[in-house]
């Protein structure tokens, strides 16, 4: 029995803030060099939009970085406040991406499962229940929330939702991820943390996945860590939001893994045999090193370039946009591609998939 992902609708909040989020971290650096660094990098890093539910109003000098004043300089936000607005916010988003579904009345009384993926704020009775009430879903619907995996969630929530469909053909099943990073930025001089704040924004992303064989065939999955390099991405809870560590050895680590773990992400078959590449988007330097280990032509990673142009890095929601957009242009029938997302570990979740007929 095969999984198919049927249809993907994204959202994003209003607020496009990538050059307010620019201005206010270079404004916390306190050297000359690190500042010029910083700035070299936002140019380079082909982000163009990123979007928030904060409303960004930065100039040199301000008191904030958004109208609201939820950042003030020297009295950030605490965690229990983070939360607070990420359970204002978060069900909006997700419910503008559930309607893109444009689930009929039937379809939604024929949904058995819910799985929600967020590793940006929590809550109970938290997003999952929250979604089968505003859909009038049945409440027999089974729940299943994945939590703090990170960017490579999104493929394992697919993953998931195959093994339930593989398991109940009958099954069709509602994927959400939701991600609100811009409400973990921290107030820091530390210039590789500042530097994590120059690729985050907000964004959610819904998925049916049945057997109806429609869409994209969720093929296989296969996951890689590499060695030693468990403290290269860390996220963690602390007193002021959620504090996460990237480190700059992240694309290399990335790149040797893929390379090593090659003959089994894509089970025997050469790059050149994949017509369709929808790798997540953590930053221009991860997609790089996608594209060395696999010797990929120029274009390959059209999709996911375009992705981090216009929305950035959403973690776990962000692969479900560059599958969006294959979705949106579909290849002829048996096309087959690969997916990868990466995250803490450090690991790389890999799918193949292929274009329905």
């Amino acid at each position: 029995m095969a999984a198919y992902l049927n249809r993907i609708a994204t959202a994003v909040p209003r607020h496009d803030v990538h050059q307010d989020f620019v201005t206010f971290g270079a404004s916390l650096l306190t050297d000359r060099r690190s500042q010029v660094l910083f700035r070299r990098m936002a140019e380079r890093s082909q982000i163009e939009h990123r979007w928030s539910s904060l409303k960004g109003s930065m100039n040199d000098g301000d008191a904030a970085i958004d109208e609201d004043g939820f950042y003030k300089r020297g009295a950030f936000p605490t965690t229990a406040e983070r939360m607070r607005r990420y359970e204002a916010e978060a069900p909006q988003l997700a419910l503008e991406a559930l309607g893109g579904l444009q689930l009929s009345e039937e379809e939604r009384a024929e949904v058995t499962h819910v799985i929600v993926t967020s590793c940006t704020g929590f809550s109970a009775p938290g997003l999952d229940l929250q979604i089968v009430d505003q859909l009038g879903l049945k409440p027999s619907v089974e729940r299943t929330m994945v939590g703090f995996m990170g960017c490579y969630a999104g493929l394992s929530a697919l993953k998931l939702a195959r093994h339930v469909v593989r398991s109940e053909p009958e099954a069709r099943v509602l994927v959400v991820s939701l991600e609100l990073c811009t409400l973990h930025l921290q107030e820091t001089s530390e210039l590789e943390q500042v530097l994590t704040f120059l690729v985050f924004g907000d964004g959610c992303a819904a998925a049916l996945i049945t057997a109806d064989p429609q869409g994209l065939s969720l093929d296989s999955f296969h996951a890689e860590i590499a060695p030693n390099s468990a403290d290269q991405i860390t996220w963690n809870i602390g007193d002021h939001g959620f504090d996460m560590y990237l480190s700059g050895s992240v694309p290399g680590s990335i790149g040797k893994a893929l390379d090593a773990g090659r003959g089994a992400i894509l089970k025997g078959a050469a790059p050149e045999d994949i017509d369709l590449w929808a790798v997540h988007p953590g930053g221009r330097s991860v997609l790089d090193a996608v594209e060395a280990a696999f010797t990929l032509p120029q274009g390959a990673l059209a999709a996911s370039r375009e992705v981090l142009r216009r929305f950035g890095n959403m973690s776990s929601a962000t692969v479900l946009f560059v599958l969006k957009a294959i979705l949106d242009n579909p290849s002829a029938p048996g096309a087959r591609g690969c997916a990868m997302a990466f995250g803490p570990g450090l690991t790389a979740e890999t799918m193949l998939f292929s274009q329905a007929g």
